[in-house]
């Protein structure tokens, strides 16, 4: 080999020596560097560490993140505030947060829908041949004209009717009031309305054209007769339904079923006749839901004197119904996730700390509260998108659910839980506590904070004592109970 191929292939070998070399050195580096969290400021006590993107997962040192290329960040205890998380409050007004009042008032009662115009069936008056013949004329009727009462439909030839007639004439003329009292009921038998019967008797000539008239006003809805045509007795010629009164068939959600009645007052709005209300009353409930909206239908009867409800419109129903007392919060404020429903719940101190809650009825922009809250306690009423985003990157539980009010009013007092722990932080109102596992609630070994029932149970503990405790969850996790060790 050539000095300059040595050399050559030397460099290379050199080259692909130091960037191995390089690179595990990268590597090495990155494997064996020293993890360094800042130091935590004096007089400030450090909880616990985490990862805001997994907030979940807490880890008793700090380091680098499992799970991200990053520091773990501390949780310190002074931050813990009753469980919630904690705002300066010239954030809170920069960020629009507006606060409103959990409070106890009369929720408007009653059921909005929105409804169909329909023909009230119970108007439906039906046009038959009452003997066989044939059709000499119509009088340039058509479905869906507005007709008046008593306006003539049809002329019909009836043969039967004429040799009747005759021999009723013949009868007539013989002055036997008997025989002539049988052959008039003959004709009745036969079908001849009554006025027929007189003309024939009046006039003394045979008359076998009826002319079919309608026998009450209204609109056209089917119309079976044409010129020429022969009918049969008995055959439907036409039906007039009334608009004199309609239906308006609200579509009520199945949930709110239990809240509609019969004979329950409601008032309709359409858009065809802006700021006008029309009046009317539940007629019937329908037996049967619509299986695809999931909705019942509620018969509402309206008065319509002049027509100008058309069945087909549309119309918004409001179902009356009485105000319930309840306790109340700003439906902007109540967080609705699919599986539960959430609050932020204001603190003293910029504090707020999310809570679940039960919702119930919901009527003019207020919810009520079933259970979750207390009347008097504070909520967000706008920004809370924001503070549940923030305690949710800090791991923070919601506090669950329970009977608003006084937990002991009308209850038996509730079980209290019992643990042991250490305390890390300690205010008049509230503890933080490193405890052991709860079975009695399914907790594991963690350090969070309690709500004290009264400030007294703090007197005589400080930061670093054991202590032996009793809490329940009314509203929140709340010690009733607390003693250092050792001590009953």
């Amino acid at each position: 080999m050539t000095p300059l191929k040595i050399s050559r292939a030397g460099l290379a070998a050199g080259a692909l020596v130091a960037a191995a070399t390089l690179a595990g050195g990268v590597l090495i580096g990155r494997a064996t560097a020293p993890e360094h969290a800042a130091p935590a400021p004096a007089g400030r006590k450090v909880l616990y560490w985490y990862d805001p993107m997994v907030p979940g997962q807490r880890f008793d040192k700090p380091g680098k993140s499992p799970y991200m290329d990053m520091a773990l960040q501390p949780k310190y205890a002074d931050e813990a505030g009753g469980g919630g998380v904690r705002i300066d409050p010239a954030r809170t007004q920069n960020l629009g947060v507006r606060l409103a009042t959990v409070e106890r008032g009369l929720l408007p009662g009653g059921v909005a829908a929105t409804g169909v115009i329909e023909y009230n069936e119970r108007d439906l008056a039906v046009v038959q041949a009452k003997a066989a013949g044939f059709v000499q004329r119509v009088y340039a009727r058509a479905p869906g004209d507005v007709i008046a009462a008593g306006a003539p439909l049809a002329d019909i030839l009836v043969p039967e009717w004429a040799g009747a007639q005759a021999e009723f004439l013949a009868v007539r003329a013989t002055g036997d009031a008997a025989l002539t009292r049988a052959a008039r009921q003959r004709l009745q038998l036969l079908g001849m309305p009554p006025s027929l019967v007189e003309q024939v008797e009046r006039s003394g000539r045979v008359r076998n054209v009826v002319t079919v008239s309608a026998p009450a006003g209204g609109a056209i809805k089917t119309l079976g007769v044409r010129a020429g045509m022969t009918v049969a007795a008995g055959q439907t010629l036409a039906e007039v339904n009334s608009l004199s009164r309609v239906w308006l068939n609200a579509a009520v959600p199945e949930a709110l079923a239990g809240e509609v009645r019969p004979g329950q007052s409601a008032t309709a709005t359409l858009t065809a006749y802006p700021g006008e209300i029309f009046e009317g009353r539940v007629a019937a409930l329908l037996p049967q839901a619509d299986a695809a909206s999931r909705t019942i239908t509620a018969r509402v009867e309206l008065a319509n004197p002049r027509g100008r409800l058309r069945p087909g419109m549309f119309a918004n129903v409001q179902l009356a119904g009485t105000g319930q007392p309840a306790l109340l919060a700003p439906s902007e404020a109540v967080i609705r996730t699919g599986r539960r429903s959430v609050v932020m719940v204001a603190g003293p101190g910029g504090g707020f700390q999310a809570a679940e809650v039960r919702t119930g009825r919901e009527a003019g922009g207020r919810t009520e509260i079933l259970q979750g809250l207390s009347e008097g306690e504070k909520v967000v009423a706008s920004g809370q998108f924001l503070i549940d985003s923030e305690a949710s990157l800090a791991g923070l539980r919601a506090r669950p659910a329970q009977p608003e009010g006084d937990p002991h009013a009308g209850h038996a007092a509730p079980a209290l839980l019992e643990g042991a722990g250490r305390i890390e932080a300690l205010s008049p109102v509230s503890v933080t506590l490193s405890h052991g596992a709860i079975p009695g609630v399914g907790w594991p070994a963690m350090t969070m904070a309690f709500r004290l029932a009264d400030p007294a149970l703090a007197r005589g503990l400080k930061v670093g004592d054991r202590v032996r405790f009793a809490f329940d969850q009314q509203g929140g996790p709340t010690v009733r109970r607390m003693s250092p060790e050792g001590q009953p």
